[in-house]
């Protein structure tokens, strides 16, 4: 089925402005939750990483974690055709980007609902423009989309090398969050799993205990 003529809305173009879309709302509920803490559109655990930074000031642990998610999902989205939101939006546009420009001291995205709006807008839409020239440029031309394997495997193939970045940022923080950080890795190194799984919840249950402390 030839869905180039069928209007706009089966368009690559509407893809573009569905993303940007998503993203504005998405990026809009980080902003509610960093001023009004509610409001964000990620699981309770995802958020967590997010809400440790805000306290303690360290970001490191929630942009490692949904900058791997994005750009795994960003990278799976033109090879299988679908863009997984939770991953790359709700994770990586809700709390990678958020926390990156913490740690980068921009504030004013999060703390203002219209730029909030805006930039989540305009991060959505850069989004969609790459999967769509990824497509274009890839996958259409070989008239292939590699199989459902590529699709189930991206996400992990890529936190395995992140994995280390998140114990760093974990060590950074504080010793016992690196700590718990390091055994979390170790244990699901051991048992065959993502270590980035492990690294983030041990520095999340060791954050808990001792809890970083800013001056």
């Amino acid at each position: 089925m030839d869905y180039q003529n069928r209007g706009f809305w089966y368009s690559e173009n509407a893809f573009i402005l569905f993303v940007a879309c998503l993203s504005a709302g998405i990026f809009a509920g980080t902003h509610m939750y960093y001023v009004y803490h509610v409001g964000a559109f990620n699981d309770i655990a995802v958020v967590a990483l997010l809400a440790a930074g805000i306290k303690g000031g360290s970001f490191g642990a929630a942009a490692a974690f949904g900058a791997s998610f994005l750009f795994a999902r960003v990278l799976e989205g033109p090879l299988v055709g679908i863009l997984d939101i939770g991953g790359a939006l709700q994770t990586g546009v809700g709390i990678g980007i958020p926390a990156i420009m913490l740690a980068a001291g921009i504030t004013g995205p999060l703390a203002s609902f219209p730029l909030a709006l805006l930039t989540g807008a305009v991060i959505g839409a850069v989004i969609g423009l790459i999967i769509v020239l990824i497509r274009k440029f890839t996958i259409n031309s070989a008239n292939s989309t590699f199989g459902a394997d590529v699709m189930m495997g991206a996400g992990n193939a890529a936190g395995r090398y992140l994995g280390p970045l998140i114990v760093i940022a974990a060590i950074m923080a504080s010793i016992p969050v690196g700590i718990g950080a390091t055994v979390g890795a170790a244990i699901f190194y051991a048992y065959k799993k993502p270590i980035a799984g492990g690294a983030i919840l041990g520095a999340m249950i060791m954050g808990a205990i001792f809890p970083i402390v800013t001056k």
